[in-house]
C-alpha cells in the first residue's frame, strides 16, 4: 500500500508558478552575463543570432522529446501580430546585452525588472493583447513606487 498525500491543485499551482518565475529571473540574469561575454569575442548581432539559434535547437529538441504537435499550428494564432514574439526576443537579447555591458548586471537587471513590471501592469490595466482587464489598485502602484525607490537607493552613492 502506498501512502499518497493529496494537496489541492489550486494551492500547488501558484507555488510552482512562483518557483518557475524565480528560476526564470535567475536564468535571465545568468544568460545576460553569458551573452555579454560572448559579445566581447564577436559582435552584438552575431552573439544575438547565436543565442536565438541555440534557443531554436533546444526548443526543437524539447518538442521532439515531448508533445510533437504540428509545428504549423503556430500560424493559426489570431491576431497574427502575436507571431512577433521571436522578433521581439531578438531585441530583448540585444538590449539585455547592451544594458549589462553599460551598467553592469545588477543595475541592468533592476531596471529591466521594473520596466517589465510597469509594462505588464499597464497591459493588465488596459486589457491589451487579449489579457483580461484588471482594475486600478493603489497597492500595486505603491509597489511599483517602492521598486523605483529601491533602484534609487541601490544606485545612490
Amino acid at each position: 500500500m502506498r501512502c499518497r498525500i493529496s494537496v489541492p491543485e489550486r494551492k500547488v499551482q501558484p507555488m510552482i508558478g512562483f518557483f518557475i518565475a524565480l528560476i526564470s529571473g535567475a536564468l535571465m540574469s545568468v544568460q545576460g552575463v553569458f551573452n555579454t561575454q560572448v559579445t566581447k569575442s564577436s559582435s552584438i548581432w552575431t552573439a544575438s543570432a547565436f543565442v536565438q539559434l541555440t534557443a531554436l535547437f533546444v526548443c526543437l529538441g524539447a518538442w521532439v522529446c515531448t508533445d510533437r504537435s504540428n509545428l504549423m499550428n503556430v500560424f493559426t494564432v489570431q491576431p497574427k501580430y502575436m507571431l512577433l514574439g521571436g522578433a521581439i526576443g531578438a531585441f530583448i537579447t540585444y538590449t539585455v546585452i547592451k544594458s549589462m555591458d553599460m551598467l553592469g548586471p545588477a543595475k541592468a537587471v533592476m531596471l529591466i525588472v521594473v520596466a517589465q513590471l510597469a509594462v505588464a501592469y499597464i497591459i493588465e490595466l488596459f486589457g491589451w493583447f487579449g489579457v483580461e482587464k484588471q482594475p486600478w489598485e493603489w497597492r500595486k502602484a505603491l509597489g511599483m513606487a517602492v521598486a523605483v525607490a529601491g533602484i534609487i537607493i541601490f544606485k545612490w552613492k
